[in-house]
C-alpha cells in the first residue's frame, strides 16, 4: 500500500482530484457520510493555505482503497491542532487493514493532536481506541 499525501503545499493531484476524492467518501462514508458538496467543501477548507489541513489518500495496486482528511483548528492549546473529519474504506476492502493503516499514516505525518467525532455504533470506534484515542468529552449539539 502506498500512500498519496496532498496538501495545501503540495497541491491538487493530478490524479486523485476533489471531485474524485469527494465521490469516493460519498459512497464508502455510507450512513455516516455528508452530501458531496458539503466534502468538497471541507476539501476547499483543507486546500486553502490559509487555514490548511491534510488528504491522505491510500492506493494499492493502483486503486484507491481508502482516504483521510484532517483539517488544522488553528487552535493549539485548548482545541487539538487537527480534526479528523473524514475517513473511509472501499467497503468491498474493509476488515483487510486498511483503515489501521491510513490512521497510522494520518498520525504519522500530522504536527499537533488530532480529534475526530464517531457514532458510538461505528465499528471504526475499536480501531481508534486501539490506536491511542480516548473520549474526554461527550458532544453535544444544537442543530438550528
Amino acid at each position: 500500500m502506498e500512500f498519496k499525501i496532498i496538501t495545501p503545499v503540495s497541491g491538487d493531484h493530478q490524479i486523485y482530484t476533489r471531485q474524485v476524492i469527494a465521490d469516493f467518501l460519498f459512497k464508502h462514508l455510507e450512513q455516516y457520510g455528508d452530501e458531496v458538496e458539503d466534502i468538497l467543501k471541507c476539501i476547499a477548507y483543507t486546500m486553502n493555505p490559509d487555514k490548511g489541513g491534510t488528504i491522505i489518500v491510500g492506493v494499492d495496486e493502483s486503486e484507491i482503497v481508502g482516504i483521510t482528511i484532517l483539517n488544522n483548528t488553528g487552535m493549539k492549546g485548548y482545541i487539538p491542532e487537527n480534526i479528523l473529519v473524514y475517513i473511509a474504506v472501499d467497503n468491498s476492502k474493509r476488515g483487510k487493514g486498511y483503515g489501521k493503516k491510513i490512521m497510522e499514516k494520518a498520525i504519522e505525518v500530522t504536527s499537533g493532536s488530532i480529534a475526530l467525532h464517531v457514532e458510538p455504533d461505528n465499528p471504526a470506534k475499536k480501531l481508534y481506541e486501539k490506536l491511542g484515542f480516548t473520549s474526554k468529552y461527550l458532544e453535544m449539539r444544537l442543530t438550528k
